[in-house]
């Protein structure tokens, strides 16, 4: 997949951070039992994995309920009305239900048009990048001036479902532990992208190229069982081959990098900063060496929100823009890679960030100095 863009914007962000924080300890304290049996120590998760804590919607949350705060932020943050949205992307692996799509919510509750385009996509941890190209595409044909992609991922169920089965079951070895590890990693976000037509955009954040391949020969090194992306009821169980899938997936990196960074050379001179997607210390650390970046370039979020699958490239980027990580004139590369293997990568020219975001741990009190919610205009 070779793709060239003259017209598309991505425009703004908006995000939602769920309220209870969960760190690696206090998971290995509910890992106790397994723990004491299999003689493993404390600090084992973090130090594997490089992740402090993640965070947990609250029980019976609906992907829909903070996707719909996600679009609303976007949207202002846009300062865009509603009627101009065409399409509305939902790509996360969370749905509400099997049926109907769960872009059909969230397109109600938002307000959105009758004309407007709605459907739910789901490629693991790239369904939101793979939305993010399909809108592209709709605005840069001429179909649609602007669209929305948006995703929420829950990690609640998995997680409570792995800790319960890992200490109920006693043979459990060190050994089959690794092929779980990467389920207590994961965390809960929720995030939307505005992308639209350059020539009503306020900010001028021209997506100029984009490049993907698929290794799909390595499909069963991470996978879950037949319904479990649904919300209601679901009792989620996943395993992965987590250094082997590590070692594939950056091999996948290696190869689509080198065509994108030839696009990015071409189209606007280079590359400045990167976001990558977010799994681990580990997988951080030879991915950007691999490809041969600076990690000062880079910017992370997993140390404090895990593994949030398809939410975790954008509101990565959501936080860098505002913590001030992207500067206007920045050559800005979307380095998506999901179990599959498949791989997506996006360059942007960036100069003004636009971002609505909503951290409900600070909405409570829990925090001492919380920060006043509220878009961010650079």
């Amino acid at each position: 997949m070779r793709l060239r863009y003259q017209k598309v914007c991505l425009e703004s962000f908006g995000y939602v951070l769920p309220k209870q924080v969960v760190s690696s300890a206090q998971i290995e304290q509910q890992l106790e039992p397994l723990y004491r049996r299999l003689r493993l120590p404390q600090g084992r998760l973090e130090f594997m994995t490089g992740i402090q804590q993640r965070r947990l919607w609250e029980t019976g949350t609906l992907p829909s309920e903070k996707s719909v705060l996600s679009v609303t932020g976007a949207l202002a943050a846009a300062e865009l009305d509603r009627q101009n949205v065409g399409a509305l992307v939902h790509g996360s692996v969370c749905r509400d239900h099997l049926e109907p799509a769960t872009a059909s919510r969230v397109h109600c509750e938002a307000g959105l048009p009758a004309d407007c385009l709605i459907y739910d996509v789901s490629n693991a941890c790239l369904g939101l990048l793979n939305g993010i190209v399909q809108v592209a595409n709709m605005i840069e044909l001429g179909q649609i001036r602007a669209g929305v992609v948006v995703g929420t991922e829950g990690s609640r169920q998995l997680l409570e479902n792995t800790i319960e089965r890992l200490n109920r079951d006693t043979d459990m070895s060190r050994q089959a532990i690794k092929s779980i590890v990467a389920s207590l990693t994961i965390g809960s976000a929720s995030c939307a992208v505005v992308l639209i037509n350059s020539e009503i955009s306020r900010t001028g954040n021209r997506l100029v190229i984009g490049t993907g391949r698929a290794h799909t020969a390595f499909h069963r090194l991470c996978h879950s069982g037949g319904d479990e992306a649904v919300a209601d009821g679901m009792s989620p169980w996943m395993e992965t081959d987590s250094e082997q899938l590590m070692h594939e997936g950056i091999a996948t990196g290696v190869e689509t990098f080198g065509g994108f960074l030839a696009q990015m050379q071409e189209a606007v001179g280079g590359l400045d900063k990167t976001v990558c997607h977010q799994v681990g210390s580990a997988h951080r650390k030879l991915l950007l060496e691999s490809l041969g970046l600076d990690p000062v370039g880079d910017f992370a979020t997993l140390q404090t929100l895990g593994n949030t699958g398809s939410v975790a490239l954008p509101v990565t980027m959501a936080l860098g823009c505002e913590q001030g990580h992207f500067q206007s004139g920045d050559r800005v590369g979307l380095l998506g890679i999901g179990s599959g293997i498949n791989c997506v990568m996006l360059g942007v020219e960036w100069h003004r960030s636009l971002v609505s975001g909503r951290d409900e741990s600070l909405l409570g009190g829990i925090r001492p100095e919380p920060r006043p919610e509220g878009r961010v205009a650079v």
